[in-house]
């Protein structure tokens, strides 16, 4: 079931996704060649702690998620756990998955960045188009839109610069729980499923990979990884629907 958020409702997640923005943007600055992954994990828990907030991650699923946010590194796509033994090289694609509560509501958002330099074009070209299909799908958020636009708009964007969107794993509503109801696939038809309504909050998150769509799930029961080695990026943002469009609560500076 759809559960549509009121404007006071709207306003702590507001509040959520603005820490959310805030741990991104200190976590990307501690981003460097010779940093642990676990390092991130502190320096984000840290952050949003301050701000009165909650990790939306720790502690959330069976087995329980064992870190505030998510360390995804090269051919992991999502869900990678931090670690002291994971230490970020020079050329590393890292895609960091973040969330937060607000007095009982979540935000959820997602960025990938390179530790230095890209390794390659095609690197460099991956985590640029992930971007562009996650600002493709946004796009298509207004009242009296249907949800597969986003999917839509999302894949197209993928498939017309030769790579591949992941199916086993999507976006989806988010408010009081982390994941609520409509799921948003990254692929398929336009015109199809819910029509958008004004109070809707979604997270919108493009998996991208170089290779084929298909995945792994690795021996942690938590990390997501490509079935072929190659590249992937994640890119995620939540949005509100409004009644002349919507807002994108998450917005970087």
């Amino acid at each position: 079931m759809i559960v549509y958020k009121s404007p006071a409702e709207i306003e702590k997640m507001r509040r959520a996704g603005r820490i959310v923005a805030g741990t991104i943007r200190a976590v990307l600055r501690a981003v460097a060649p010779g940093r642990t992954t676990k390092d991130l994990d502190r320096v984000a828990e840290s952050y949003i702690r301050e701000q009165g907030a909650t990790p939306s991650f720790l502690g959330y699923g069976n087995p329980p998620f064992p870190a505030s946010i998510c360390t995804s590194l090269n051919d992991e796509i999502v869900h990678g756990i931090p670690s002291p033994k994971r230490v970020l090289r020079e050329g590393d694609l890292l895609s960091l998955d973040f969330g937060a509560i607000w007095e009982g509501y979540h935000a959820d958002a997602a960025v990938t960045v390179f530790v230095g330099d890209p390794p390659s074009d095609e690197a460099e070209k991956l985590v640029r188009v992930t971007r562009e299909a996650l600002e493709a799908g946004i796009a298509q958020i207004r009242p009296g839109g249907r949800l597969s636009d986003i999917s839509h708009a999302i894949e197209q964007t993928a498939l017309g610069a030769g790579f591949q969107v992941v199916r086993e794993y999507v976006g989806h509503g988010i408010g009081r729980r982390l994941h609520e109801d409509p799921q948003i696939p990254n692929y398929g038809p336009p015109g199809r499923g819910p029509e958008l309504r004004p109070g809707l909050v979604i997270a919108v998150e493009p998996m991208v990979n170089a290779g084929g769509w298909e995945t792994v799930l690795r021996a942690d029961q938590w990390t997501v990884a490509t079935a072929d080695g190659s590249l992937s990026a994640h890119f995620e943002h939540t949005i509100a629907v409004t009644e002349d469009g919507h807002e994108v609560l998450t917005v970087l500076d």
